[in-house]
């Protein structure tokens, strides 16, 4: 079944750059607040289930997400980027540092009192065809977080899961119908509406369209765009697809093996990225121009990614860094601004400002 979508449009609007979008400020107290995250997967072995090691997914970040903003977390696959969604809407425990959503801080809440935040923090799943349940109805899909919470919307039910189908570009019509009747874009499209029933602050969005048809994942970003502008959403949008992440961020943070490597707003990552692997991953990005693609350096990193059971000392991507020195394997490198707003952790930056080279010298 085809996208029943009137949008032909497969073009993906840029943002302003180096603002935060209408409504936001960079002045702002931030809407999530995370300090020192932490999450480790233990590993057991024998009946006893002794713990011989641990899988650090994440091992401490920190960032701060502006209200009415989209802040953009791309890296390689298994680099921790989709444990940390699941931690900061509290899909799962933390191991460590602490999580704080509008002053409050909600680390270890037990599931009781989590569920009065559950409205405000809402999450759009990778798979459109694992996240809906085949049995249920679009109807009974949408209207579940209604049930869940005991809301009992103005006008009914129906007619504001109707509503929603309606603003996600989908037919108030389909309410009976079942998700194996739907292609993957309009799947996606009846998650985003699950995940608007209760009018959040902030969205985590896994991926929302690496799961996609190429000619569908633009309406859809374009879709989540105008959906930000017209409820004045807050995003955080995972993905390892640079060009998708640039069109739609204000400010991005790459990932390496559970770390924060950079975090700089768009234009500066992409004009002056100063981390080696912020550099190599740009440089891998598809140029559909002949004549530009041979004017750019192709990096090509050696080796594979490290295990994060057993992750390198020092900085984490030294044994695949052309720039790789004895301090980078005994020091581990903090996360710092070197300029307003870019923050990058590494002992040999990229594109540093003079007095920051000659410091590292």
């Amino acid at each position: 079944m085809t996208e029943t979508t009137d949008e032909q449009n497969t073009t993906i609007p840029l943002q302003k750059t180096g603002e935060t979008p209408e409504g936001g400020s960079a002045d702002a107290e931030p809407l999530l607040k995370v300090r020192g995250l932490v999450r480790h997967f233990p590993i057991t072995k024998g009946l006893l289930k002794r713990q011989v090691g641990a899988v650090q997914a994440v091992d401490g970040i920190d960032f701060d997400v502006r209200p009415g903003e989209t802040l953009g977390v791309v890296g390689e696959s298994g680099c921790g980027k989709s444990t940390m969604g699941r931690l900061i809407t509290r899909l799962d425990e933390p191991t460590g540092g602490s999580i704080e959503f509008q002053g409050q801080d909600i680390t270890h809440l037990s599931p009781g009192r989590l569920r009065p935040m559950r409205r405000d923090v809402q999450m759009i799943f990778q798979d459109p065809y694992g996240s809906l349940n085949p049995r249920h109805t679009i109807g009974a899909i949408v209207s579940t977080p209604f049930r869940l919470q005991g809301v009992e919307p103005e006008g009914g039910v129906k007619k504001e899961v109707q509503r929603l189908l309606e603003l996600v570009g989908l037919s108030p019509e389909h309410y009976n119908r079942y998700p194996h009747e739907f292609s993957g874009g309009q799947r996606q499209r009846i998650g985003i509406a699950r995940a608007l029933a209760l009018k959040p602050k902030l969205v985590v969005a896994d991926e929302p369209v690496s799961a996609l048809d190429v000619s569908i994942q633009a309406q859809v970003v374009n879709l989540m765009d105008d959906l930000q502008e017209e409820l004045g959403l807050t995003y955080v949008i995972i993905a390892h697809d640079l060009s998708v992440i640039r069109h739609v961020s204000d400010r991005i943070a790459v990932m390496y093996l559970g770390k924060i490597v950079e975090l700089a707003d768009r234009k500066a990552l992409y004009d002056s990225p100063m981390h080696p692997y912020t550099k190599a991953l740009l440089s891998a990005v598809p140029v559909p121009d002949p004549k530009r693609r041979t004017q750019r350096d192709r990096i090509l990193l050696t080796g594979d990614v490290p295990s994060p059971i057993n992750p390198p000392s020092g900085c984490r991507f030294r044994t695949r860094c052309w720039k790789a020195t004895e301090e980078c394997a005994t020091t581990e490198p903090p996360l710092v601004a070197l300029r307003t707003g870019h923050q990058v952790a590494c002992h040999h930056p990229e594109n540093a400002p003079a007095e920051q080279k000659d410091s590292t010298n």
